[in-house]
């Protein structure tokens, strides 16, 4: 990672909420005014340490108003939860959602935080049964939790991922169902669709496959595929991070990549609004 440094400084996300939700979202607040585009995604929508994160630059692509309802750690769980997000995805010309991982949702074995996806509640009883040899009093963050339980029983952790796939399924169909209009999703990885994510270190989103997209009923208009290689030096130039921070920062997109998703993303949502012109 030569020739790139940790920068001695903090962004101002410049937080703000829209309407009666609660959620702090990024800044500087967007118009809520149709014709507008929203974003849904966790901390790579949300943009930690880029001063300027790919919704944003997709306002400047499309010429239109783009709401960026990014959360860090966010899943499909926080979202709906949410009504005043819902309402503005379905009054919304376009959705994008972000592919979150399987892990970051409550099932039938443990549960997590409603706005912070990624923290640990508690587990389940169906959980102690699988796993009695754990102390579930050790973990505070699902990542921990899930690499432990693996490290225990690979056999007994199978049935546990085929939950968290299931749920996930599930869940992003009733988000999907609850918007109420064609989405585009993006896919944004280190692999592509067709990798299987069968343990937690196979890249995010952790345990969604080319199998679970297959699964999502009906409501996907286009799925936008940005696969990532290995960072280099120029792809983290123009991060905003602290020495502390900058070990998190080096795991997220850097504003080259986060250009590159914006363009991708203005292209197909501009060839949506060609075909719905032409109907």
């Amino acid at each position: 990672m030569t020739g790139v440094m940790p920068v001695e400084a903090n962004l101002d996300y410049k937080t703000c909420r829209y309407g009666a939700s609660t959620l702090d979202f990024r800044g500087p607040p967007a118009a809520v005014q149709a014709p507008y585009t929203v974003v849904l995604g966790g901390d790579e929508t949300f943009g930690r340490y880029v001063p300027q994160p790919y919704p944003a630059i997709l306002g400047g692509e499309t010429g239109r108003s783009v709401v960026n309802l990014g959360l860090p750690h966010a899943g499909p769980d926080v979202y709906l939860g949410c009504d005043a997000v819902l309402e503005m995805c379905r009054s919304a010309q376009s959705c994008v959602i972000q592919i979150t991982g399987a892990q970051a949702l409550s099932n039938r074995f443990y549960r997590v935080h409603p706005r912070r996806n990624d923290r640990f509640i508690g587990e389940t009883p169906l959980l102690r049964a699988v796993y009695p040899e754990v102390d579930f009093t050790e973990f505070h963050f699902v990542r921990h939790m899930l690499m432990r339980l693996e490290a225990v029983s690979e056999e007994r952790f199978a049935i546990l991922r085929n939950d968290m796939r299931k749920t996930w399924v599930a869940q992003m169909n009733l988000l999907t169902s609850r918007i109420a209009r064609p989405v585009t999703l993006l896919w944004l990885s280190s692999r592509v669709p067709d990798d299987p994510a069968e343990w937690m270190g196979a890249g995010d989103p952790p345990y969604v496959s080319a199998a679970e997209l297959r699964d999502l009923r009906g409501r996907i208009d286009d799925i936008v595929e940005v696969t990532t290689a290995p960072l280099e030096s120029e792809d983290l130039r123009g991060m905003v991070a602290s020495e502390d921070d900058w070990p998190a920062a080096r795991q997220l997109p850097g504003p080259a990549l986060h250009s590159r998703i914006a363009a991708e993303l203005a292209q197909v949502l501009d060839r949506r609004d060609r075909r719905n012109r032409r109907r």
